[in-house]
């Protein structure tokens, strides 16, 4: 999670994190930038693996993407 946004800010991206709750970010992206952010947020996430992690579990990342947060749940 905290490699996303220098990934975002290295693309010149606007999205920006507002809100983790549990397995769950939430980000404001300006409509520009929706179809170039969402790689970026997966690729990132899914690459979580590191030499000093012990996380051996493949992450699968999910987003859908919603004009309004209340369409997202």
């Amino acid at each position: 999670m905290i490699r996303i946004e220098p990934a975002l800010a290295e693309a010149k991206l606007g999205a920006q994190m507002l809100l983790q709750v549990h397995d769950e970010l939430i980000f404001e992206v300006p409509e520009k930038d929706v179809q170039d952010t969402l790689p970026i947020i997966k690729s990132v996430m899914e690459d979580a693996r590191t030499r000093r992690s012990a996380l051996h579990v493949p992450l699968k990342v999910d987003g859908p993407r919603r004009r309004q947060l209340d369409e997202a749940h």
